[in-house]
């Protein structure tokens, strides 16, 4: 079974009023994402949706400007994708989306041995929590149309990284 992972599409990413706004060029990943939301969804495969919710006196914030603060606007999911109440929603406290979550463990009770990866940003918390995936045998897919990088480097970077030694399929 294969398993959709939407990672941090969240306000303070995704508009022009977020914190940590990515750009306009990143919100082209929004419309395929949500074609394979639907699709997902159509064939029974579930949908997880890992969001960024961070406390005030967090220590990422030595590296980035506050974000995604616990119950604000800017830890919201976008409502361009909204989930569902058959949708999973896992907040998280770092890049990586298994660390310190229920992740692994509910992706094992479904029976994934897939994941599928989309979502910002491709060098930092989709290509960490592609790691971390290999780490825990799951075979592991990117969407290249659906994820994306305030820095268009570092993207390409990271899809290399990621097929390379994560031995993911770029898709």
């Amino acid at each position: 079974m294969r398993a959709l992972l939407v990672i941090d599409m969240i306000n303070d990413f995704l508009d022009p009023k977020g914190v940590l706004f990515c750009g306009e060029e990143v919100r082209a990943i929004i419309s395929p994402l949500q074609e394979k939301i639907k699709q997902f969804r159509r064939d029974k495969n579930p949908v997880f949706y890992l969001c960024d919710q961070h406390e005030p006196e967090d220590l990422e914030f030595l590296a980035f400007p506050p974000h995604a603060l616990k119950g604000s606007w800017g830890a919201e999911i976008i409502p361009e994708l909204k989930p569902e109440t058959i949708d999973y929603v896992i907040p998280k406290i770092r890049f990586n989306g298994f660390f310190k979550t229920p992740l692994e463990d509910m992706l094992l009770k479904l029976g994934v041995k897939t994941v599928c990866l989309t979502g910002v940003c491709t060098s930092i918390c989709v290509m960490d929590t592609a790691a971390d995936a290999f780490f825990r045998n799951f075979k592991i897919e990117v969407f290249k149309d659906c994820v994306g990088d305030f820095d268009k480097e570092m993207h390409l970077f990271a899809l290399k990284r990621m097929e390379r030694i994560y031995k993911a399929r770029i898709l």
